[in-house]
């Protein structure tokens, strides 16, 4: 059979380099931004002010309110002050929860959002949204929240902590191997996620063995490549209950993405296409992708059980009934209520 597929290429500018301060004054400057809302964290706002050294004319207001999953009184706040100080541009420097403030407020203003990312999310790279109302976290898809560019700075990726920079990572690499099971799969989303997760577990284990920049580049391109897969690809089973659980009991986003993985793809990995799983296990540098990513988390420390996140046995209840009556959800193997039940059980105590 000939080979035939449709691939949806999203736009954006990557740049990937070192010294991320001179070329955000650069990238500022070509799209022509005169005033900026930064969106940052408290604790990363010294490194926001180092970054924007160039660029004191331009800025706006900043705002530091940030949450993760985004809280609907979040984003309320954040489009307020973007309103009421005329911004026209949106700069986030940060992780996860810092860039999709920027889109939440970009999703109703239409403003352009330039990201700098700080961890290994990915999120920067899709157009998808989320946000959290009354426990319950709603996503979507909107090219409004796409950023125009990113900037990819290995350095300022170099001090986080080895625990969080270790569940960042596999946050990344979930992206990269839900990307693979997606009906929505291309033969070019493949190839990137698969080299993301080669370079994503490189990375992982030289934290642990042998740190050099080059880890750190690695695990940069590595969550580059997740977010550029899974922004075509789309989410299925893993995010739906990741999300499900981040907006319920607001428990860590990495972590509990961590966490869940390898229980997703020993429940999805019957249902892969065959190339797709034999080439998954060789990224993963085993011979079998399930135990091969367990090897992994077992190197490098990962998280690997919802309690130790600290979910509940109630809650735990309660987070198998979120998850069900979002049922259907889209996946390689037909998810009923018993494997919801199954999957998340196992990832509350995995068995040793």
């Amino acid at each position: 059979m000939s080979l035939e597929f449709v691939h949806d290429a999203l736009p954006g500018r990557v740049v990937f380099a070192r010294g991320a301060r001179r070329r955000l004054v650069d990238e500022v400057t070509r799209l022509g931004l005169r005033r900026l809302m930064v969106i940052t964290s408290e604790r990363q706002l010294d490194l926001a002010r180092a970054l924007t050294d160039g660029l004191q004319d331009r800025l706006a207001v900043s705002f530091t309110r940030v949450l993760p999953h985004v809280p609907d009184s979040v984003a309320r706040e954040a489009r307020t002050l973007a309103e009421e100080h005329s911004v026209d541009g949106l700069l986030s420097v940060g992780g996860g929860s810092i860039t999709g403030t920027a889109k939440i407020v970009a999703l109703t203003s239409g403003l352009p959002i330039v990201s700098v990312p700080t961890t290994y999310a990915g999120s920067e790279l899709t157009p998808v949204w989320g946000m959290t109302t009354g426990g319950r976290k709603e996503t979507g898809r909107s090219p409004m929240v796409l950023p125009k560019v990113v900037i990819y700075d290995p350095q300022l990726v170099e001090g986080l902590p080895r625990k969080v920079a270790t569940s960042s990572a596999l946050n990344a690499m979930a992206h990269c191997i839900e990307a693979l099971w997606m009906s929505t799969a291309t033969p070019v989303t493949t190839l990137m996620a698969l080299e993301g997760v080669r370079v994503l577990r490189q990375g992982l284990d030289e934290l642990v063995t042998d740190l050099t920049p080059a880890a750190f580049e690695n695990l940069v391109l590595g969550a580059y490549l997740a977010g550029a897969s899974f922004a075509v690809a789309g989410s299925g089973l893993h995010h739906k209950i990741c999300h499900a659980l981040g907006g319920a009991f607001d428990l860590p986003h990495a972590e509990t993405h961590a966490v869940v993985l390898p229980h997703a793809l020993d429940f999805n990995i019957v249902a892969m296409r065959a190339d797709s799983a034999t080439r998954l296990t060789s990224a993963l540098g085993g011979t079998d992708a399930v135990e091969s990513l367990r090897d992994l988390y077992r190197r490098v420390g990962a998280p690997v059980s919802l309690a130790g996140l600290g979910l509940t046995a109630e809650q735990l209840r309660v987070a198998i009934q979120v998850v069900i009556e979002k049922l259907p959800i889209e996946n390689p193997r037909p998810v009923d209520a018993d494997a919801v039940r199954a999957i998340l059980t196992a990832a509350y105590r995995p068995k040793p």
